[in-house]
């Protein structure tokens, strides 16, 4: 187990925050986990630390969103992110982690722009089976590299304008799916030692709790500022990336 208390410092609220995201508060917010727990372990180690505790987190946010989600949008996203998880797995020793943070902030970036230069809240699209098994496949993907995969979701279920609690729903089966087949991978690449796994287990109680906030925070504030929030953090998320994968690139 690691004993580094500046590692729970960081750790803590990257577990805090990814699980109120789970329970429908914040949005892309939950993209700083990894990054803030890498200021203490390797972002690979954090990503595995992660992972138990986020197969937790989606059996208490399938629980608050017991049935309310659209199972239209799933079976059009989630057999291409099996095929995303298939190739995160056979590609994991090959792309760097650099090179995935630049794809998925140029992809934020450039949606939210998209969404705030246009039709912003008035675009609404239908779900559909090219676009959803293109965006679940790329969710699967960066979920599987660093547990990236909600803004590729946001990109394609955002503008189908969504009651908020069957969006967050929705997010929360379709992550459950993900995680849990992502362990068959993980456990394969020889991710989940003794020290990940008690540690994770130590983290454990933050997880629900991080939910339930979320899920009561989300039923206290309107849909349009549910969307508004997912969208300035989506934002604010890829410039991030983009600025850490551009730096991480030019470093020697």
């Amino acid at each position: 187990m690691i004993t580094d208390p500046f590692f729970y410092l960081c750790a803590i609220p990257a577990v805090l925050v990814f699980a109120m995201a789970k329970g429908g508060f914040g949005g892309g917010i939950a993209m700083i986990s990894v990054p803030l727990m890498s200021l203490a372990v390797p972002p690979v180690q954090a990503a595995a630390i992660l992972l138990p505790l986020l197969v937790v987190m989606d059996g208490a946010a399938i629980w608050s969103f017991r049935g309310q989600w659209s199972r239209e949008n799933l079976i059009r996203t989630l057999p291409g992110a099996m095929l995303g998880i298939v190739a995160g797995t056979f590609t994991f020793h090959y792309l760097s982690e650099a090179a995935i943070r630049l794809l998925i902030g140029f992809i934020c970036v450039t949606f939210c722009l998209n969404y705030w230069l246009r039709s912003g809240l008035k675009a609404k699209t239908e779900a559909s089976l090219i676009a959803g098994s293109f965006w679940g496949a790329i969710a699967g993907f960066t979920s599987f590299g660093i547990h990236a995969g909600g803004p590729p979701m946001n990109i394609y279920l955002l503008p189908q304008r969504l009651d908020k609690i069957v969006l967050m729903g929705t997010f929360a089966l379709f992550f459950a799916v993900v995680n849990t087949v992502k362990l068959i991978p993980y456990t394969w690449l020889g991710q989940f030692d003794g020290t990940n796994l008690f540690t994770s287990a130590v983290l454990i109680p933050v997880a629900p709790i991080g939910v339930r906030l979320g899920y009561f925070l989300l039923h206290k504030i309107s849909e349009e500022l549910v969307y508004r929030i997912c969208y300035f953090f989506l934002m604010l998320i890829g410039l991030k990336l983009l600025y850490e994968g551009g730096l991480s690139l030019l470093s020697p």
